[in-house]
């Protein structure tokens, strides 16, 4: 079974990164990192990749008049490694439509809610907020909508009664390194397909996400 070719984009720490780093060195991910590229030179992820020995590249958007000129070269790079899933790490650059369209089944992100609760920013306050039992976050696919695209994985936690949002997002966090390598091991061992923004395996419509919890 040939290994499927991955492209990572992030802008930060790339703790996500890692955790997909370190199932494929394990052999638990049958694929390869083609490249890790980021928007900012001084992100440590790009650290982390070459620790791994992989490809790093830097688009910087700050070099860009238009987030579509952006989006435009970022395009051309990928498009030299000919990836088959493009994953977001971490990258804090809002897509156009276009670049989304262009990759439309093979771009994956993860945000920290179970969507489609909490779509956009300050989900853990949000959660707090509302008195919410439970959070955690999805793996979805991209689409030209913030955060609506169809939803591959997800990972729950209990909200504590005297959680914070630093405790809460701690703990997110770690369910996200679980569950990112597993949705990118499913994408890689099944023919995992994006049609009408419904997902199907194996031609089988995936009726709800997958749903993994942290062992504590």
């Amino acid at each position: 079974m040939s290994k499927s070719r991955l492209i990572v984009l992030i802008s930060g720490n790339g703790s996500n990164l890692q955790a997909i780093i370190n199932q494929i060195e394990s052999g638990d991910i049958n694929a390869n990192i083609a490249s890790v590229i980021s928007n900012k030179a001084d992100a440590y992820g790009l650290q982390r990749a070459k620790k791994a020995g992989i490809e790093t590249a830097i688009v910087d958007h700050t070099q860009y008049e238009s987030r579509e000129l952006f989006d435009h070269f970022l395009a051309k790079v990928i498009d030299q490694t000919a990836p088959d899933i493009i994953i977001l790490a971490g990258f804090m650059r809002i897509l156009t439509e276009g670049f989304v369209m262009r990759y439309a089944g093979k771009l994956i992100n993860i945000h920290p809610s179970l969507l489609p609760l909490y779509r956009g920013l300050h989900t853990h306050k949000r959660a707090l907020h509302d008195k919410a039992t439970q959070h955690g976050a999805s793996v979805h696919f991209v689409t030209p909508e913030l955060d609506s695209g169809a939803v591959i994985v997800q990972g729950v936690i209990s909200v504590k009664n005297n959680d914070t949002e630093e405790t809460l997002a701690t703990r997110v966090h770690q369910i996200e390194h679980i569950i990112y390598p597993q949705a990118v091991k499913l994408l890689t061992e099944n023919h995992v397909k994006l049609r009408a923004n419904r997902i199907y395996i194996n031609n089988q419509r995936l009726q709800q996400p997958k749903q993994y919890g942290l062992k504590k």
